[in-house]
């Protein structure tokens, strides 16, 4: 009997004891470099940004495209967490988990992104964005040149004449009532040549055969970038070859393969 009260009188100091541990060992895990997989938040930039982890290794950053959610990219993610890198897919600002915002620019989200990687201590990390995310990601390296190894993008653009198909930029700039977010599309990015010029990472421009940007502007925009190189992904639309589709994986692995990330 002496036993058990002794047991029920410890009970909680040894509950939070072993609390305790399992905080330790759990970041000691983390911090090893061992596979994880979990979502949190973050606070950059006056907004909450909603995010996954998946995976070990070298850091790679994935951004949706316009009024999407990480769970967009999640083919690519679990490719990528597979092959052996930590995946940090991101609900951009407003957007997926996040609380819609009432006004959206793309420097503002590229701002978020780097705040991010302070906050999580990711040195150098590679980035996918996929449309604003592409465009996110080519903003971030004009903003804070060498925060990156390496960009991948897949239908982005850096500014909007001639920037998409004449088709549909007709029916673009036709809408009567537009949202914050394709209001934002409507007159940003405002980016140059000269600055994806000074972009001197490792860049890998994708867009489909099929896509809502040029193959023009996409061509652009690989060629501007000195380690610049131009991927049209045959019989594939704006986004065909990233939902849920194994190709914009495959085709990020041998691109930072060939980089030696």
């Amino acid at each position: 009997m002496r036993c058990i009260r002794i047991f029920v009188e410890n009970y909680a100091v040894m509950k939070r004891v072993f609390v305790a541990l399992f905080v330790v060992l759990s970041a000691m895990i983390v911090s090893c470099g061992d596979y994880v997989s979990y979502t949190s938040t973050a606070r950059v930039n006056g907004v909450e940004l909603f995010y996954a982890v998946e995976g070990r290794g070298k850091p790679v950053i994935l951004l949706h495209g316009n009024g999407g959610s990480h769970n967009d990219l999640e083919t690519t993610t679990r490719q990528l967490a597979q092959a052996g890198y930590r995946v940090y897919a991101i609900d951009s600002r407003g957007q997926g988990a996040n609380e819609p915002l009432d006004e959206y620019h793309y420097k503002d989200m590229a701002e978020d992104v780097y705040q991010f990687i302070l906050l999580e201590g990711l040195h150098q990390p590679a980035v996918f964005g996929f449309s604003d995310g592409g465009i996110v990601a080519l903003q971030l390296e004009v903003m804070y040149p060498g925060t990156l190894s390496a960009i991948a993008t897949g239908g982005a653009n850096i500014f909007v004449e001639d920037a998409l198909v004449p088709e549909f930029a007709e029916w673009f700039h036709s809408q009567p009532d537009p949202s914050p977010l394709t209001r934002m599309m409507m007159v940003e990015p405002n980016m140059s040549v000269e600055d994806m010029a000074s972009i001197t990472i490792p860049a890998l421009i994708m867009a489909g055969d099929n896509d809502l940007i040029s193959e023009e502007h996409t061509r652009l925009i690989g060629e501007s970038i000195p380690n610049g190189e131009v991927l049209i992904v045959e019989d594939a639309d704006h986004g065909s070859y990233i939902y849920h589709d194994l190709r914009a994986g495959n085709y990020l692995l041998e691109f930072f393969k060939r980089i030696g990330y």
